[in-house]
């Protein structure tokens, strides 16, 4: 099994503690509510939504994957980092035995958050992970930030 690690790091005008409210604490409702497309739902299956908890992601028609499962491994509500492993579903092939994500928002000087992000694809045998497949996914899931990002903006009290 091999492991490839992907960073990344982005920056929004949304502070900190409101985007982590509404990317990681509130996402299973706000999410389906304005990207109903990209994903139909998402529900808890084990836990109490803390660390240990597996949810289940339901994709919308236009998807090429109809479920996934990812399992909380760390929530830090004080210092804004969420960490999850996807464990199970059709966005997980032969090749990818888990992804794990970690996410998290630092504040920047104009008042708004950088985001750092990390990927690592636990491969299945000497599998190779290739960029080009890594920015397929990065693409879908910027598209998905920046649906959020433009949601606050426009609704300036949502999440406070």
């Amino acid at each position: 099994m091999g492991v490839f690690t992907y960073a990344d790091e982005s920056t929004s005008v949304i502070p900190p503690p409101r985007l982590f409210k509404a990317l990681v604490l509130e996402a299973d409702t706000l999410i389906p509510k304005i990207a109903p497309q990209s994903v139909k739902s998402a529900e808890i299956v084990e836990g109490d939504g803390g660390v240990g908890t597996i949810k289940k992601i339901s994709f919308g028609e236009g998807s090429h994957y109809s479920y996934l499962k990812h399992r909380i491994d760390g929530l830090d509500k004080d210092n804004f980092v969420y960490s999850y492993s996807l464990v199970e579903g059709d966005a997980l092939s032969d090749k990818v035995e888990k992804i794990s994500y970690e996410i998290k928002l630092v504040a920047s000087a104009d008042g708004g958050s950088i985001i750092k992000s990390s990927s690592n694809y636990h491969t299945t045998g000497d599998v190779e992970i290739k960029e080009e497949d890594v920015k397929a996914g990065k693409e879908k899931a910027t598209g998905l930030f920046k649906l959020i990002e433009n949601y606050l903006v426009a609704n300036p009290d949502a999440y406070n």
